[in-house]
């Protein structure tokens, strides 16, 4: 596919990403502020002190960090699914091998984006509006705790990636082979077989448009529901001070006496509200990228 896939698809999460800004902030604020409001009561306390800027704070960032770990992430998965069916020698990808790839993608564009995640929380917790955005907390995170303070976190985000992206692609490639091995999946492909070029870039889409967008909203759910206590510690991890450092396990124990095992889940229904639109916008993106680029999928 090449990294111009890459390219063509940062703008587009870009744009996604300011779309769902506020919940990703709302998220934020139930994890690291520890935020006790409910959801209504949230937005009227940012509306109120920070006005409406206050509810995309943070967005640059986060733009930076998404839109390569999206654009890295598909990349990845498909060059891992297309030489695991090399090596496999089979005519289509089993499901091990979607939520083996998936994992692996998962982890390598965790890998890389790392940094400006980690950057991004300490930005929106307590005390980061002094920092002077993000090149002033990247430059006081260096400067006082050294280059690797950028990776804290590091273990429990490649433990919850591996099983987040075997789950968003294996379940979203579930969902396509299914259907497209149902009488109306294969009638589907077998129309744009005969209509060829005459068809345009929407009708080229193997599951068209709405169930393209539907199918990514589910995969990109399920995802983030089960790996969701994972988020919840790296944050906590990603916050701490190298003085006041504690383990992965020691940090999760310490969610957990506080405010129980729903503690662990501060800030799902905001997550999800978001994922479900931004999971959607990206499956479309993707497959709708690679039909204008004519790019050949590994079954």
């Amino acid at each position: 596919m090449g990294w111009s896939f890459c390219s063509h698809g940062f703008k587009d999460f870009g744009l996604s990403r300011t779309c769902i800004a506020p919940l990703e902030r709302m998220k934020l604020e139930y994890i690291v502020r520890g935020e006790q409001r409910n959801l209504l009561g949230l937005i009227q306390r940012i509306a109120t002190t920070e006005g409406i800027r206050g509810f995309w704070k943070g967005n640059l960032v986060n733009i930076l960090r998404t839109a390569p770990f999206k654009s890295i992430n598909f990349y990845a998965y498909d060059t891992y699914r297309g030489q695991l069916l090399k090596l496999s020698g089979n005519e289509e990808t089993t499901n091990f091998e979607r939520f083996l790839a998936g994992a692996a993608a998962g982890v390598t564009a965790s890998l890389l984006c790392l940094p400006l995640d980690t950057v991004r929380t300490v930005m929106v917790a307590p005390g980061g509006e002094a920092l002077g955005g993000v090149v002033g907390a990247f430059r006081h995170m260096i400067q006082t705790e050294g280059f690797f303070s950028l990776y804290k976190g590091l273990v429990p985000s490649l433990v919850s990636m591996a099983p987040a992206g075997a789950v968003f692609y294996g379940v979203y490639d579930i969902l396509k082979s299914t259907y497209l091995h149902t009488p109306e999946g294969k009638e589907r492909l077998q129309h744009m077989k005969q209509e060829g070029e005459e068809l345009n870039a929407f009708d080229k889409l193997e599951l068209g448009p709405m169930r393209t967008l539907l199918y990514g909203a589910i995969a990109g759910a399920c995802s983030e529901a089960a790996t969701y206590p994972f988020e919840v510690v790296r944050r906590h991890l990603q916050m701490q001070s190298h003085a006041k450092k504690l383990s992965t396990v020691a940090t999760c124990v310490k969610i957990i006496e506080h405010g129980g095992v729903p503690a662990l889940y501060a800030g799902l229904i905001p997550s999800l509200l978001q994922v479900l639109p931004s999971a959607a916008i990206s499956y479309f993106v993707y497959e709708f990228m690679k039909v204008v680029m004519k790019v050949e999928s590994a079954q």
